[in-house]
């Protein structure tokens, strides 16, 4: 079995009318998942399903957890599939305890507050480039724990039972799920330390998190050299999913064709530069590139991603390390469309995928690297 036949498994055979008891289908399901090897789930992680204590839960769901981090979902982090209570959809979502934090805080609204609060900072903590594809509000349906639930998400990414993913895409999205967790729980440990270390007795209020279909957060980001920009990048874990690679991975292997020396390996966090063959790494120009996988056909936010890489890379990588400028690449899994002509405008050129080949606006065609 795997997480995406366990995922349908639930929804088709979970019965809240049920009751709890051992022999009822659904509550088998959650009650074996602990004990299961063949969801995915990797080495230094676990996973458990929960139907209810008593009663059965209207929200079922199953949670999996770094055992570096946490393993109670009454108090700490952790990640949990959390199903509607229509069981029509289930969310990949990262989770703060509600159970311990229930009981010491009376009251369901200033309960929610507390939770959507801390949400607030959590997510607040992550770079809008690993977080805004996860910028998602739940919605689990009603009842005091589902909505809990709800104001307790920092991250989220909800899926269709009828248009559930590949098992290949779900194990995908887990991976970056992980590494988010992995990123809030320092940053949980680290506000908390600030917030024992501080005389202040009050902070002032975090801005709120700006949901799915809205703006992108804008990231608050100054450094003051380029060491410190470095420093930056590299105390953030990068998530590079699969089709990212795959899509330098396919570049490389076309533009080795066409005279360029590339290189991908032990230039983070840039993702690509090319010289031309027999070139030098030093000296003489080199292009840059920026690798975007336009997801969910929204290429804005991908062409903005690059042109603000691009341009930061430019100047704290190049511009005050003396180096010479390089030129500018956006490189794109698919068709950009009317944002090939503004990225001239700007001084960045672009190649993207097209079919079986590659095409690209016109300096790119200039250098060589398209017809």
């Amino acid at each position: 079995m795997t997480m995406r036949d366990l995922l349908l498994e639930v929804a088709h055979t979970y019965d809240q009318k049920a009751g709890t008891r051992a022999e009822v289908p659904g509550q088998q399901v959650l009650r074996g998942v602990s004990s299961r090897d063949d969801l995915g789930v990797v080495e230094g992680w676990s996973a458990a399903g929960y139907g209810g204590n008593g009663s059965a839960a209207t929200a079922p769901w199953i949670g999996v957890f770094d055992l570096k981090i946490n393993t109670d979902p009454k108090i700490g982090l952790y990640l949990a599939y959390i199903f509607s209570a229509d069981l029509k959809s289930v969310t990949l979502t990262l989770q703060q305890g509600v159970t311990d934090l229930s009981e010491r805080i009376s009251g369901k609204k200033a309960f929610h507050a507390h939770l959507e609060r801390q949400a607030d900072e959590l997510y607040g903590a992550l770079s809008p480039s690993l977080a805004e594809e996860w910028n998602h509000r739940p919605s689990f349906g009603s009842g005091d724990r589902p909505e809990a639930y709800e104001a307790a998400s920092v991250v989220a990414r909800t899926y269709g039972i009828e248009a559930l993913p590949t098992e290949e895409q779900l194990q995908q999205d887990l991976r970056e799920a992980e590494v988010l967790l992995q990123l809030v729980a320092e940053a949980d440990t680290a506000m908390r330390s600030a917030r024992e270390g501080s005389e202040e007795t009050s902070t002032p209020p975090k801005p709120k998190r700006k949901r799915k279909n809205a703006a992108s957060p804008v990231m608050a980001f100054k450094p003051g050299n380029s060491s410190e920009y470095v420093a930056h990048i590299a105390a953030h874990q990068q998530m590079k999913g699969r089709k990212h690679e795959l899509l330098i991975e396919e570049f490389v292997e076309y533009i080795k064709t066409r005279d360029y020396d590339a290189r991908n390996q032990r230039i983070h966090p840039k993702d690509l530069i090319l010289q031309l063959a027999g070139g030098v790494y030093s000296g003489a120009p080199e292009w840059l590139f920026e690798a975007k996988v336009i997801r969910n056909g929204n290429v804005t936010a991908a062409v903005r991603e690059a042109v603000g890489q691009l341009r930061e890379y430019s100047y704290f990588l190049y511009g005050e390390k003396e180096l010479a400028t390089p030129h500018l690449v956006g490189l794109f899994s698919e068709d950009i469309g009317v944002y090939a002509s503004y990225l001239e405008d700007q001084g960045i050129a672009a190649v993207w995928q097209s079919g079986d080949g590659w095409q690209g606006t016109s300096t790119a065609a200039a250098w060589g690297m398209v017809d």
